[in-house]
C-alpha cells in the first residue's frame, strides 16, 4: 500500500469522517415528509443535530491534527536530545550540563505552545436544547486528555508517521510524559574516558630518545663507532626502527669517511692571548716580545673561525699514535668526512707569570658556578672580572656552539711551567719555603697576599685541571723553569724535570707529553736514539716530543717517542712570513690594527 503524505491523511480523514453512515442519512425530502408527517420544526431540529455532530467530529480532526504536530515537534525535539546526549560524551562534565540547561528550556517552551486553546473560535449550538440528545463533551487543551470515542460502525485507524522515529501519541493513550533533565540525564564524562599513556612505555619511548640524542652527540664529533655502539648494545635496538636506522646512517657516513695519517696533520701553538692591547703595547720594555710572540684575542677569534669555515678540526696528539702494549710507539689514522682537515692545537706558557701583570693579559683560570672554565681579568679600576679572555675557555664556547669542530671531543694541549705556579695559582714550593734566592716578584706577591696558603692554590689549581681534562684538554711540561733543552746542561736538566714532578705532576695527573721552552729540541732534528738527554727523558715517561719547526708538517714516529714539529701563530709569523699561514688564514685579513708596526725581528 502506497505511503501517504500527513497533509494527504489529514485530507482524507476529513472527507471520511463528513460521509454519515446509511442509516443516518435523511430520505428524499419528499418521501420523508409523505411517510412521517412532521412538521418543519422537527426538521430543523433534525438538521441542527446532524450539524452539531458534524461540527463535532470536525473539531476532533483538528485537535488531532495538532496533536500530531505537537508530536512532531516532540519527536524532533528528542531526536536533538538525543543527538546532544550522543555528543555529550565528547565533552566534559561543564559542557555537559550546559547542554542539559538548553534541553530543558526547550522542552518547557513545547509545553508552554502546547497549552494554547484550540478551540477558539469554535460556534456554539445547544444540542439538547433541540434534540434531546448530549453531545459528546468538548475537549480542550487545557483538561485532561480524555480518550476519543470514535464511531464503532465507521472506525477512523490511525496512521502514525513512520518517518518520525518517536512513536505517534494517539488518543485514549496516555500523554508522552515531559522530557526532564531528571529524566534523560546527559552521561557524564569522566577524566576515565580519556585514555591514559602508560608510564611504563612512555618511559622507555623517552630513553629511547635520550640514547638517540647520545649516538648523535658522538657523530657529531665523527666518532662514529661509538655512536652505533651505544645504539646496537641498547636492549631495545632490534625493535626500534629509529635505533637501527640511525646506526646505519653513521655506518654509512663512516665508510665515505677519509683517512688522515700522522704525517698529513699540522700543529699549530698560541702563548697568552692579549686582551688590552692598549696595555700591552703601552711603549715599556715588554712591548716589542708581546709584539712578537703573541696573539690578540681579537685576532684569535677571527683565525678560529676562518679555520672552522675551512673545514679544521681539532684532533688530540693521541690520536695520531699512541704506545701498544708493548711499549712500542704506533701510527694511527685519523677518519674525518671528505672536506674536514685535522690539526692539533697547543698553548705555551699556561701560568699568568708575575710581569705579565697589569698588561692586558688575563691572571687566572677559574671554574664558574656552571662547572665551566673561565678566566679572572682585572680591570682598570682593579675590579675583577671572570670571563673568557684565553684560549682555554674561548675554545671550550666555540665547540659549545660547533661541536663538530672537535674530534672526538678532542681539544688542546695546555704546556705548563712551574716557577711561577700552574693556571694563575702560585703552587710551587718556593712560595712557602721563600728561599735565598727567591726572585722580587714572588716577594712582590706574597707581600700583597699575607694570607697565602700553599695547599689552598695546590687546591685550587688541582680544581681547574680536573674540569679542563674532563672537557677535553690535555696537559704537557714546558720543563720547570723555561729551559733551553739544547744548551741546558744534563745536570740542570735532571734538577729541573724533579721540579716539574714534584710540583706539577701530582696537580695534573702526570703527563707523558714534553713541549720544548723557546721550541728548542734536544738535537737538531734526527733520530733521539742514543742522546743521552732523550734517554733520561724517556726514563721519566716522556713519549711526545714537540719543538717550534716553520714548515707544515714534521712528524716522526719511532719505536720509543712520537715526535712533532709546531707552527707558531703570532704577530712575528703573522708580519713576517704571512704565506707560510696561508693555508690556515689570510694574515692580512685578521692583523689587529692596534698591534705596532714594524714588529721586531728576532734575536
Amino acid at each position: 500500500m502506497r505511503e501517504m503524505k500527513p497533509e494527504q491523511e489529514d485530507s482524507r480523514e476529513i472527507k471520511d469522517e463528513l460521509q454519515l453512515p446509511e442509516e443516518e442519512k435523511p430520505g428524499f425530502w419528499g418521501d420523508s415528509l409523505a411517510d412521517s408527517g412532521e412538521t418543519d420544526t422537527d426538521e430543523k431540529a433534525e438538521a441542527a443535530y446532524y450539524e452539531a455532530r458534524r461540527q463535532e467530529r470536525h473539531e476532533r480532526i483538528l485537535l488531532r491534527r495538532k496533536r500530531r504536530k505537537r508530536n512532531r515537534i516532540l519527536g524532533l525535539v528528542l531526536a536533538i536530545l538525543v543527538l546532544f546526549t550522543c555528543g555529550g560524551i565528547l565533552f566534559r562534565k561543564d559542557i555537559g550540563k550546559q547542554f542539559g540547561r538548553i534541553r530543558t528550556a526547550v522542552t518547557n517552551g513545547i509545553k508552554t505552545t502546547g497549552n494554547k486553546n484550540s478551540t477558539d473560535n469554535k460556534k456554539d449550538i445547544d444540542v439538547a436544547a433541540v434534540t434531546g440528545i448530549t453531545p459528546t463533551p468538548e475537549v480542550t487543551e487545557e483538561a485532561t486528555p480524555t480518550p476519543e470515542v470514535t464511531e464503532e460502525a465507521t472506525p477512523t485507524p490511525e496512521v502514525t508517521e513512520e518517518a518520525t522515529p518517536t512513536p505517534e501519541v494517539t488518543e485514549g493513550a496516555t500523554p508522552t510524559p515531559e522530557v526532564t533533565e531528571e529524566a534523560t540525564p546527559t552521561p557524564e564524562v569522566t577524566e576515565e574516558l580519556t585514555p591514559i599513556p602508560d608510564p611504563a612505555a612512555a618511559a622507555e619511548a623517552e630513553r629511547i630518545q635520550q640514547v638517540l640524542a647520545q649516538a648523535e652527540n658522538c657523530a657529531v664529533q665523527y666518532d662514529y663507532d661509538q655512536a652505533i655502539s651505544l645504539l646496537q648494545n641498547d636492549a631495545a635496538y632490534g625493535s626500534s626502527p629509529d635505533m637501527q636506522q640511525a646506526a646505519a646512517g653513521y655506518q654509512q657516513i663512516k665508510d665515505a669517511c677519509v683517512a688522515w695519517s700522522p704525517e698529513q696533520v699540522t700543529h699549530i701553538f698560541y702563548h697568552s692571548l692579549i686582551v688590552d692591547p692598549s696595555k700591552a703595547f703601552d711603549g715599556d720594555y715588554k712591548q716589542g716580545g708581546y709584539d712578537q710572540v703573541m696573539t690578540t684575542m681579537s685576532e684569535f677569534n677571527q683565525i678560529t673561525q676562518t679555520m672552522y669555515d675551512k673545514g679544521y678540526v681539532m684532533v688530540s696528539i693521541y690520536d695520531l699514535a699512541q704506545m701498544d702494549e708493548n711499549g712500542v710507539m704506533q701510527g694511527k689514522e685519523v677518519h674525518l668526512p671528505e672536506g674536514k682537515i685535522p690539526f692539533v692545537l697547543s698553548q705555551d706558557d699556561v701560568c699568568y707569570y708575575h710581569s705579565q701583570d697589569g698588561d692586558g693579559i688575563a691572571t687566572k683560570l677559574v671554574v664558574d658556578g656552571d662547572g665551566r672554565v673561565r678566566n679572572e681579568y682585572v680591570e682598570d679600576d682593579g675590579s675583577i672580572s671572570v670571563g673568557d679572555y684565553d684560549v682555554v675557555p674561548l675554545i671550550d664556547r666555540f665547540v659549545e656552539a660547533h661541536p663538530d669542530f672537535s674530534y672526538h671531543g678532542a681539544k688542546g694541549i695546555v704546556a705548563l711551567t712551574g716557577y711561577n705556579g700552574i693556571l694563575g695559582y702560585r703552587t710551587d714550593i718556593s712560595y712557602q719555603t721563600r728561599p735565598d734566592d727567591l726572585n722580587d716578584d714572588k716577594k712582590a706577591w706574597l707581600d700583597a697576599h699575607p694570607d697565602f696558603n700553599l695547599d689552598t692554590e695546590r687546591a685550587g689549581a688541582k680544581a681547574v685541571a680536573d674540569a679542563m681534562k674532563a672537557e677535553g684538554w690535555i696537559f704537557a711540561s714546558h720543563t720547570w723553569g723555561h729551559k733551553n733543552m739544547s744548551s741546558v746542561s744534563m745536570e740542570r736538566l735532571v734538577t729541573d724535570t724533579q721540579n716539574f714532578k714534584e710540583n706539577v705532576d701530582p696537580l695534573i695527573g702526570g703527563t707523558d707529553i714534553i713541549i720544548f721552552a723557546f721550541g728548542a729540541d734536544i738535537n737538531d732534528g734526527g733520530d733521539y736514539t742514543g742522546d743521552e738527554k732523550f734517554e733520561y727523558l724517556k726514563s721519566q715517561g716522556y713519549n711526545y716530543y714537540c719543538n717550534v719547526d716553520s714548515s707544515r708538517y714534521f712528524v716522526q714516529i719511532r719505536d720509543g717517542y712520537f715526535r712533532m714539529g709546531r707552527r707558531n701563530v703570532d704577530g712575528y709569523r703573522m708580519y713576517y712570513n704571512p704565506e707560510m699561514l696561508s693555508d690556515l688564514f689570510d694574515a692580512s685579513a685578521v692583523f689587529d690594527p692596534s698591534r705596532p708596526t714594524p714588529v721586531p725581528p728576532m734575536g
